[in-house]
């Protein structure tokens, strides 16, 4: 496929929060990337800036449709659909800092249809939780710019739901 490659293989985790359901009733599609806490992402106060955070969460959501084999170019350019931000949460609970280095943990929520859910989770090298966060992205129409159904190549990339 254009869009998710074959070679990719993908384990399902199942959901802590759904005690006594399977995996295949809850899918859990996870992803952690690293991200270094630069000097100009910090304030006056030394803690990273709060809107930053939204950054760390697409630069993290963007390398793991990457890891599936999507990229927003080629779903704009040949796929003919955009994901807006249609929603953003952050709950803050501790202070990064500057050269902190930072997991961003992405999950894939929920089967994505006109909008996908992705649930952020932030620790630093010490594992100390930093802050949690949730975008929700809307499925449009890149030539009309209406809302439209995650495509076909967009579901295959996330096996995990197809049980």
């Amino acid at each position: 496929s254009l869009f998710c490659p074959n070679t990719l293989k993908h384990t399902p985790m199942t959901n802590k929060n759904d005690a006594g359901k399977s995996a295949a009733e809850h899918p859990v599609v996870r992803y952690v990337n690293q991200v270094r806490v630069r000097y100009n992402d910090t304030d006056r106060m030394s803690f990273v800036y709060h809107g930053n955070y939204a950054m760390y969460f697409e630069v993290s959501r963007l390398e793991m449709l990457r890891s599936r084999g999507l990229t927003y170019k080629k779903m704009e350019e040949e796929g003919g659909v955009m994901l807006p931000v249609s929603d953003l949460h952050i709950k803050y609970i501790h202070p990064a800092f500057y050269d902190d280095l930072l997991d961003v943990e992405v999950t894939l929520l929920e089967k994505p249809s006109v909008r996908v859910r992705f649930g952020y989770r932030v620790t630093n090298q010490d594992g100390v939780l930093i802050c949690t966060g949730e975008v929700v992205l809307a499925c449009v129409d890149a030539k009309t710019r209406r809302p439209t159904r995650a495509p076909e190549y967009f579901l295959k990339c996330f096996p995990e739901f197809d049980r």
